[in-house]
C-alpha cells in the first residue's frame, strides 16, 4: 500500500506544481494590469526594474546551486549568440509587448493579452512552415481556423465593426504571442548543456541591459506606493522566479501532456481576476473565443505529442 501511495503521489506532485505555475502566471498578468493602470508606472522604468532585479536574483540563486558552472554558457561564440538572441528577441521583446498590451488594453487588457500570448504554439507551427519548410497537416489547418475564430470572437465580441480592445493592445498582444514562441524556441540550442534557470538568469540580465539603455532603473524613478512595490515584487516572484522552477520540477513528476492541459488554467485565472478586480466587461462571445483558442492549442499540442501523426503524411498533408 505504501508503494502504491508513493506511485500515486508523484503525478499528484507534478499536477500541483503545474497548477501553481499556471495560476501564478495568470495572477502575474493581473498584477501587471494593476501596476500599469492603477499605479500608472511607466513601461520603460517597470521593464528595467523587473528584468534587473529578476536577473540578479536568479543568477545569485544559480551561483549558490551551480557555482562556477553558470559561466559555461559563455564558452563559445555560438552559445553567446543564442543567449543574446534569447535575451533580446525572446525575453525583452515578450515582456515589453505583453506589458504594453496590458497597459493599453483598459479593463480587458490582462485577459486579452494573456489569451493572445497563449497562441505561441500556433506561431511556432507557422514559423516551422515559413523557415523550415515543414508542410502543414490537415489537423494544423483545422487548429489554425479554430484559433482564428477564437481570436475574432475575443477581440470583436462577434461585431466585426468594433474591437473590444484598442488596436495598439491587439497588435502588441499578437507580438507577445510571436515573441513567446521565440522564448520557447531560441534557448533550445544552449539548453542541452546548461541548466534552464541559468539560461533564464543570463537571458533576463541581457534583457535588463537593453531596457536600462533606454530607461535606466535609477533615473526618473516613479513614486511607488506600497501597493506598487508589492505589485512589482509579486510580478518578479510569481511571474518568473517561483513559476519557472515549478514547471521544471513538474516535468520530473508528470508528463508534458498533463502540464500542457493544466497550462490552460493561466488565461482562465486572468479572466476571473479581471472580472472581479478590474470589473472587466467580459461578454459571452469573448468567453467562447477564449475557450476555442484554448481547445485549439491543446489539440495542436496533443497531435504533436504522438509520433504516429508523422506517419500519416499521405492522408494528412495539404
Amino acid at each position: 500500500m505504501q508503494k502504491i501511495g508513493q506511485q500515486l503521489s508523484r503525478p499528484v506532485k507534478g499536477m500541483l506544481l503545474a497548477i501553481f505555475a499556471s495560476s501564478s502566471w495568470g495572477f502575474s498578468g493581473a498584477l501587471q494590469q494593476f501596476v500599469s493602470q492603477t499605479e500608472t508606472i511607466p513601461a520603460g522604468w517597470f521593464l528595467s526594474a523587473r528584468t534587473t532585479f529578476t536577473g540578479l536574483i536568479l543568477l545569485t540563486v544559480c551561483a549558490v546551486i551551480y557555482r562556477g558552472k553558470i559561466f559555461n554558457v559563455f564558452k563559445s561564440w555560438r552559445s553567446i549568440a543564442w543567449l543574446i538572441a534569447y535575451g533580446l528577441l525572446g525575453l525583452a521583446a515578450n515582456m515589453g509587448s505583453f506589458y504594453v498590451a496590458i497597459q493599453q488594453g483598459g479593463a480587458n487588457g490582462a485577459s486579452s493579452a494573456t489569451i493572445l500570448q497563449y497562441l505561441a504554439p500556433l506561431f511556432i507551427l507557422i514559423g516551422a512552415f515559413l523557415f523550415q519548410h515543414k508542410k502543414p497537416l490537415k489537423i494544423d489547418l483545422i487548429v489554425f481556423l479554430i484559433a482564428l475564430l477564437g481570436v475574432f470572437l475575443s477581440v470583436t465580441r462577434g461585431n466585426i465593426h468594433e474591437l473590444s480592445i484598442p488596436m495598439i493592445s491587439l497588435v502588441m498582444g499578437i507580438v507577445s504571442g510571436i515573441t513567446a514562441a521565440c522564448y520557447v524556441v531560441l534557448p533550445k540550442e544552449i539548453g542541452r548543456d546548461n541548466p534552464p534557470m541559468v539560461i533564464l538568469g543570463w537571458g533576463t540580465l541581457i534583457a535588463s541591459v537593453a531596457f536600462n539603455l533606454h530607461q535606466p532603473v535609477w533615473v526618473d524613478v516613479p513614486h511607488l506606493s506600497t501597493g506598487g512595490i508589492l505589485g512589482i515584487a509579486g510580478i518578479i516572484f510569481f511571474g518568473t522566479i517561483l513559476t519557472f522552477p515549478s514547471v521544471i520540477y513538474a516535468t520530473r513528476y508528470t508528463d508534458s501532456a498533463t502540464i500542457s492541459l493544466i497550462d490552460a488554467i493561466q488565461p482562465v485565472i486572468t479572466f476571473v481576476i479581471s472580472i472581479f478586480w478590474f470589473q472587466a466587461d467580459i461578454s459571452w462571445p469573448e468567453i467562447i473565443g477564449a475557450v476555442l483558442i484554448i481547445v485549439a492549442i491543446y489539440i495542436l499540442q496533443a497531435a504533436q505529442r504522438h509520433p504516429e501523426r508523422l506517419n500519416n503524411k499521405s492522408s494528412g498533408e495539404v
